[in-house]
């Protein structure tokens, strides 16, 4: 693994094991383990019922653990960005599940007395790749963050490609936010406001080299243009120059609160 890999992995892992994302994912795990013993599935069902939820928190918790591992590895092997969790998420478990099964084994040997055979073994594969699957998508789930774009950190940086796609009369502008209407997206600038036809994905594709975020699924605002924020029914409103009012999804909103953005 070369150094610029390395950091890639430790940045990676430093942002997964983020203090909630950990409690997060122990909750989840914790809960599937509990709903796994009460169910007894995959030939659990005929041990006692303290036996099955031992059995199956020891798995789930466990699992936790190989699940943070692996997805830093995914991240720095295959180079899978924050816009594509579910595919993370997939490519995640496909590679936990080697050793995932290994530790299935030991776990039923010890608890379960099961024999050593390698047919046995195998034919932990399937089942073991099967919760190793639901359990990485119901995190990716919980663990969704907004979609970001950074401004570029060398000296002559790339200007946005996005801007090209400017009307001549916003062009120079600053952009604050981009809000999608139908098959149509609303730029907001400080030249005024006007609209074009694109989807808001392929915007937001294209607005890196400006620092800024997806707030909604129908927003994406510039980090320079926030001036304050404030709530309503329980929800955070970015507040934009001209008297624009971003919404914050409930999804992404401890993501951007924890990178300051209200």
């Amino acid at each position: 693994m070369t150094g610029a890999s390395l950091n890639v992995w430790l940045g990676r892992l430093d942002r997964i094991v983020q203090r909630d994302v950990v409690l997060r994912s122990l909750g989840i795990a914790g809960g599937a383990g509990v709903f796994l013993g009460l169910l007894g599935p995959f030939g659990t069902a005929g041990a006692p019922l303290w036996l099955r939820l031992i059995y199956w928190l020891i798995l789930t918790v466990g699992g936790t653990g190989l699940g943070i591992t692996a997805s830093a590895l995914i991240g720095s092997a295959f180079d899978v960005d924050d816009r594509r969790p579910f595919l993370t998420a997939g490519l995640t478990a496909v590679a936990m599940t080697p050793p995932a099964v290994l530790v299935v084994y030991g776990v039923s040997h010890w608890l379960f007395g099961s024999r050593f055979s390698y047919g046995s073994l195998t034919e932990f594969g399937g089942p073991v790749l099967l919760v190793c699957l639901a359990m990485n998508f119901i995190n990716a789930l919980a663990h969704r963050r907004p979609i970001e774009t950074h401004a570029s950190l060398i000296a002559k940086p790339t200007p946005s490609r996005f801007l090209d796609r400017l009307p001549i009369r916003l062009r120079g502008a600053d952009i604050h936010a981009v809000q999608a209407e139908d098959h149509y997206l609303r730029l907001h600038t400080s030249k005024g406001s006007d609209l074009i036809l694109m989807r808001l994905s392929d915007a937001i594709a294209e607005l890196n080299g400006v620092e800024g975020a997806q707030t909604h699924r129908s927003w994406w605002v510039a980090k320079a243009a926030v001036l304050g924020a404030r709530r309503t029914d329980g929800r955070a409103i970015l507040l934009l120059p001209e008297g624009v009012e971003a919404p914050v999804s409930r999804n992404y909103a401890r993501a951007l609160r924890a990178a300051g953005w209200f």
